[in-house]
């Protein structure tokens, strides 16, 4: 019996000693970004605060940039989670103008801005429970960006709705997946508040995740973040990928092909010169290691890509670690500006760790002509 206990001492003693190391590296091992210096990125901080801040978003409006992000105790479901709007003229100095709560007692995120008949838009998704698991949108305005309405629920529910895009400024396009996921849809709108659905995307992979942007032709492209039907979305899975869909107007039937690059979690899609580009996740541990396909494990990154019709294309990353991604992205003058969010870039957190660590806002400036000259030569 003693001898039984004793070995049973051991076992457990090696394994917090294994744990112990596992979390030492996790915790102090450098960040290994793949920056691309040709990129020439200047990156500062916006927020650095000691909360864990997430879920960015970024447009240019009557001459100054408008900023909205999450701000909670951690990346789980909280009811005092609050969304802060901020707004900057040069994209450094910025002042806090409005602070939202969600719907009373629940959880919000996501946010994403968004500019219709002239008034700012804010879509958001609301969450009851501690795993993120939104049920809905709910959608706010504002005539200033200080002062807004209270948020309402946008129909029909069950959608989550990404950003909203038009290429005319008369008809907005959403994309959005299905609240208990494994569906996208397109979704149509003349004002802002009232969506009706245009047309299925794609159905089956745990579907998340889903955004657009126009081609130069008048084309829709849309990538959606597809999980893998074999785990749960904190494990990873082998078969983790992104859609990429096309449709011609007016956006009813879809050409589609899918891209290992990538599970590209918290797209921000924008276009420049006719290409299309995306700021998302990056997984750096790929889909070979036990703990790879987008698992808690692993290591996280926010990366500028090219997509095409057919292809993920990782340009660079963005000085990152841990819990990170979800930007916004926004061109001023001849350059881009990137909102997102990440851990302690100077260490290179497991994305579990960075789950519960502080979290900061960081804007990346990125001169356009880089960006394209760097896309230029990545796919020759």
């Amino acid at each position: 019996m003693r001898r039984a206990l004793m070995i049973s001492g051991a076992l457990l003693a090696g394994l917090l000693v294994f744990v112990g190391l596992v979390l030492a590296i996790w915790a102090f091992r450098p960040n290994e970004s793949q920056v691309d210096p040709a990129l020439a990125a200047e990156v500062w901080p916006v927020v650095r605060d000691g909360f864990h801040n997430s879920n960015t978003h970024l447009i240019r409006w009557n001459d100054s940039f408008y900023l909205v992000f999450a701000r909670s105790r951690f990346h789980m479901g909280d009811e005092n989670t609050r969304l802060v709007v901020m707004r900057s003229v040069d994209g450094r100095h910025w002042d806090e103008v409005a602070v939202l709560a969600g719907l009373p007692g629940e959880d919000i995120r996501d946010p994403k801005l968004a500019v219709i008949d002239d008034r700012l838009f804010l879509y958001a998704l609301p969450n009851t429970g501690f795993e993120p698991e939104p049920y809905g949108t709910v959608v706010a305005t504002s005539e200033d960006g200080r002062n807004w309405s209270a948020f309402e629920r946008v129909e029909p529910q069950g959608w989550l709705l990404w950003e909203p895009k038009s290429i005319d400024g008369e008809t907005w396009y959403a994309t959005a997946y299905w609240h208990e996921h494994g569906r996208s849809a397109l979704f149509r709108s003349t004002d802002g508040q009232n969506w009706s659905q245009v047309s299925a995307i794609h159905e089956g992979d745990r579907n998340d995740e889903t955004a657009n942007e126009f081609l130069p032709d008048g084309r829709m492209l849309v990538t959606a973040r597809l999980e893998g039907e074999d785990r749960a979305w904190h494990q990873g899975s082998k078969n983790a990928a992104t859609l990429l869909a096309v449709a011609e107007p007016p956006y009813t039937e879809w050409t589609k092909a899918r891209s290992l690059t990538a599970r590209l979690d918290g797209p921000a899609l924008f276009t420049h010169n006719g290409r299309v580009f995306a700021i998302g996740r990056f997984d750096p541990e790929g889909h070979d290691k036990w703990y790879g396909g987008s698992s808690l494990l692993g290591r996280k990154r926010t990366a500028i890509y090219e997509v095409t019709p057919d292809a993920l294309i990782h340009l660079s990353d963005l000085p990152s670690a841990g819990d990170t991604s979800y930007a916004g992205a926004a061109i001023h003058g001849g350059d881009l500006y990137v909102s997102y969010y990440t851990s302690d870039i100077y260490h290179d957190y497991a994305w579990a760790l960075g789950l519960i660590r502080p979290s900061d806002i960081m804007m990346a400036r990125v001169p356009l002509e880089n960006l394209e000259a760097l896309a230029e030569a990545k796919s020759n």
